[in-house]
């Protein structure tokens, strides 16, 4: 890949309401190397909805060099988000999920046994993840950066210093970041640890670790109009009368849910995602009812179904026959 960049148009190619001279770096791309499997360029997605907020946030990474997080609730597109702006920008991007099998050796690299080619084993250190991302122009993303080992979070602490540089204490080497290295960070909480219930094993995020980053965006539901477009963008069959109306009742009973989480309600609620699923569903059963069981509310209390049921009637018009829902 051609590491030379041009400028772009970011009201043009992000089709949000931004000064037309505002532009943002983009790599050229080497034509002999679009079939190589080494690239990690995101596919683009032509029917994305850019949130203007949030992809003002991301291209400031991208630009500047700032170090970006994006919190906010499950399903509503933050690695997505990043990766589809990474796409545009023909950026290679590589995302880490912090889940707790990742550790330490993961991400610094061991030691490993090899043969030389006269056959004699010697001991050799294999960089992991982060030496090599730092090396090369790579947009990396930390997923679930709340759900991280205290241990992996403490290696990720030295990339968030001024200078970026890192210790390879296992080879003597201190390894300077690429020039077009850029570090993102996805979470469903702001690092003060799970409050609702939603979201087990995240935990409590360093503090001093937390301030070392330098854009912290919040990307939660959109409003209702833009969450169908999103969901109209995805599902195209919908779009016509009928179905459109079909979405805007979707997204009517997702905001509902979501308000009967915040005054305790209900302990889950709809996501994008789930709205989006619920739609696919439908196509695939033609069965509005059947699929929304299929796609939400199977995974609900027993006990919170019947609230469910009275939001559901309250925009189809119909009422949930929980019992029929449940024997499919």
């Amino acid at each position: 890949m051609s590491l030379d960049k041009v400028e772009i148009s970011v009201s043009d190619t992000f089709k949000i309401d931004v000064d037309k001279n505002m532009t943002v770096p983009a790599f050229k791309l080497d034509e002999k190397l679009l079939e190589s499997e080494h690239l990690y360029i995101p596919e683009i997605d032509k029917n994305y909805v850019f949130d203007k907020e949030t992809t003002l946030a991301i291209l400031a990474g991208f630009k500047y060099n700032r170090r970006v997080m994006l919190q906010g609730y499950h399903g509503t597109g933050k690695s997505s988000h990043i990766e589809q702006v990474a796409a545009r920008l023909n950026w290679p991007c590589l995302r880490i999920n912090l889940d707790s099998h990742i550790s330490r050796i993961d991400l610094i690299g061991k030691d490993a046994i090899t043969l030389t080619e006269d056959r004699k084993q010697i001991t050799d250190f294999k960089a992991g993840l982060l030496p090599w991302a730092m090396q090369n122009p790579v947009a990396l993303v930390f997923d679930e950066y709340d759900a991280g080992r205290p241990d992996v979070m403490f290696v990720i602490q030295r990339l968030l210093e001024e200078d970026g540089k890192m210790t390879l204490l296992d080879k003597n080497q201190v390894i300077t970041p690429h020039p077009s290295f850029r570090l993102f960070a996805t979470a469903n909480t702001i690092g003060l640890g799970d409050t609702t219930g939603l979201y087990h094993g995240t935990q409590q995020i360093n503090q001093a670790q937390l301030d070392r980053w330098n854009i912290i965006s919040s990307l939660n539901y959109l409003p209702n109009q833009a969450e169908e477009n999103i969901v109209l963008a995805k599902c195209a069959n919908y779009n016509n009368a009928s179905g459109k109306k079909i979405i805007s009742n979707m997204v009517k009973l997702a905001n509902l849910t979501r308000e009967g989480f915040i005054n305790g309600d209900l302990s889950t609620l709809m996501s994008p995602r789930t709205v989006i699923n619920w739609a696919e569903n439908h196509e695939i059963f033609d069965d509005l009812k059947h699929s929304f069981a299929l796609s939400f509310l199977n995974r609900c209390d027993d006990l919170e179904k019947p609230t469910i049921a009275e939001y559901y009637q309250r925009c189809f018009g119909t009422d949930l026959v929980l019992k029929a829902v449940y024997s499919g």
